[in-house]
């Protein structure tokens, strides 16, 4: 949200842009703040926003990837919540893990569901 505003764009519009991209450049901060100041430099210097934003994924992906290391890799993973709507991280996911990463359609759902079915769960003292 905060590097798409910095870039001037809906959060809808940075998928298909990253996608365009011809060179993504390298982001190096996880934090937001030091995320967006890297961002607002590479403006000033001239990127363009569509290699920014491309950028950004691939370094998300970095660091998903460094999480999930912790846990093992599977040959195949699914991906839920919101950012998964968003094909340019989708996209950088998959280049980076070397897996197929699927996405459902109703996939920001997902943890939602499972909060409800983890409180019927609890409510009823029984099996969801």
């Amino acid at each position: 949200d905060v590097c798409a505003n910095a870039l001037g764009f809906d959060v809808g519009e940075i998928g298909p842009l990253s996608l365009q991209a011809r060179r993504a450049v390298k982001v190096t901060s996880t934090c937001t703040v030091f995320a967006e100041s890297e961002v607002t430099s590479y403006v000033s210097r001239g990127k363009d926003p569509k290699d920014i934003l491309a950028g950004l994924h691939a370094s998300i992906a970095n660091r998903t990837l460094s999480l999930m290391q912790r846990v093992g890799v599977e040959p195949e993973i699914t991906f839920t919540g919101g950012v998964s709507q968003n094909e340019g991280m989708v996209h950088a996911l998959h280049r980076r893990l070397g897996v197929p990463v699927n996405v459902s359609p109703l996939s920001q759902y997902l943890g939602a569901l499972g909060a409800a079915l983890h409180g019927r769960e609890r409510l009823s003292g029984g099996a969801a």
